[in-house]
């Protein structure tokens, strides 16, 4: 069952975009092509209350105007995105953009882990909502803001590391991110100095922030924002959080790892969450293709768990089981001149007419062409 429909129209370069969200969402398009944008109004459409408590108890203000309040939400430079041409209408019914701008506090129905998530720690420490300049995007600020309060609530205080930790994340999840992310090495709370930090311990080299690999910086903070939404208690979810929305959660990382965070995203489905991803990953396009095909074909879900290399241990294997039905959508952002509009392509059919639904939305279409090439090129030597 398909969770609502998004409709957007004419902001910023999105002509039209048209999204039906599954259990599993996956947007997927060049660079500079809407994506980011569709998901910062899709948070929007949920949270206006929650974001206008949080930006005017952090001194921001826009004094009633909608230039100001997108400059502020979306970041500097967006002030004309939304424009009078401008529309969005979520489950059939259109979002009032200028009552969403005066809208008051109310609960957050969605966490959102941005792209930019590198920019969220300084010398090891998530940075302050109110340590970011107006003009950066909100979401960004806001990520930064939980994963420091998650930090200053005693995550990794005492002798136990903040990863890996008893009690939060599955075994199997830790393993698989220690082996494809961390090498072994520990995340630890580093309090020798006068300010608290990250560091990763290698055996008895303690690592700080400026020598992680740009895969460990991009991942560390993804890896605080599941330690937030999978609680290490009865309750397997927060309460009112409905919809996970992570931008690029392969940024700099190896297959292997991409792997482990797809056990992740495994996870936070089991728990009940909805969640939206975008992403320039072939590896998380193919996984889902994979998932589509064992559900056409009536497939033992352990086999979910031989497409990621992950052990077929009982707990996997049910998780593998509970969530074999749940439904993913893809959906390509395609440029025609400046304007973009979105095409679903979830169907993923290898034999399909369309390019961009059997070259997984671009992102297999260059091994695709090099194949072509390097076939041609051993057919003319052989004749």
């Amino acid at each position: 069952m398909q969770k609502g429909k998004l409709t957007i129209e004419n902001v910023a370069q999105l002509k039209r975009a048209e999204v039906s969200f599954g259990d599993l969402t996956v947007l997927v398009g060049p660079q500079a092509s809407g994506k980011s944008i569709l998901l910062h109004l899709f948070k929007l459409a949920m949270d206006a209350g929650h974001i206008n408590s949080m930006l005017k108890k952090n001194g921001m203000h826009w004094n009633g105007q909608l230039s100001k309040y997108f400059s502020l939400y979306m970041g500097e430079g967006m002030e004309s995105a939304w424009s009078s041409q401008s529309k969005m209408s979520y489950r059939g019914r259109e979002v009032d953009m200028e009552a969403k701008m005066r809208a008051k506090k109310s609960k957050e129905a969605s966490f959102f882990i941005p792209a930019q998530r590198v920019l969220t720690l300084r010398n090891g420490w998530p940075r302050p909502f109110t340590d970011y300049d107006s003009g950066d995007p909100y979401v960004v600020r806001h990520f930064s803001e939980m994963i420091r309060h998650l930090m200053e609530a005693g995550l990794g205080s005492g002798e136990s590391a903040i990863f890996p930790q008893p009690g939060r994340l599955k075994k199997d999840l830790r393993q698989a991110l220690s082996s494809g992310i961390f090498s072994g090495s520990e995340l630890r709370l580093d309090t020798h100095g006068l300010q608290k930090r990250i560091i990763l311990q290698v055996e008895k080299n303690a690592l700080p922030y400026m020598v992680w690999s740009a895969g460990q910086r991009e991942f560390i903070p993804l890896l605080l924002g599941l330690y937030w939404l999978l609680p290490p208690s009865k309750v397997s979810k927060h309460k009112d959080i409905n919809w996970v929305i992570v931008e690029e959660p392969e940024a700099g990382l190896h297959p292997q790892a991409v792997s482990a965070v797809l056990l992740g995203v495994m996870e936070l489905l089991d728990r009940g969450y909805k969640v939206i991803l975008s992403t320039h990953s072939s590896h998380i396009l193919d996984f889902v293709w994979g998932w589509k095909m064992l559900q056409s074909f009536s497939g033992d879900p352990n086999l979910l768990l031989e497409m990621l290399d992950a052990p077929k241990t009982q707990a996997l294997n049910e998780l593998a089981k509970r969530i074999k039905s749940s439904t993913a959508r893809v959906y390509y952002f395609e440029r025609h001149d400046q304007s973009i509009h979105t095409r679903d392509i979830s169907n993923l059919d290898p034999g399909a007419e369309d390019i961009q639904e059997w070259g997984w939305g671009g992102l297999a279409e260059f091994s695709g062409r090099v194949n072509d090439v390097v076939s041609r090129m051993i057919q003319e030597q052989e004749t």
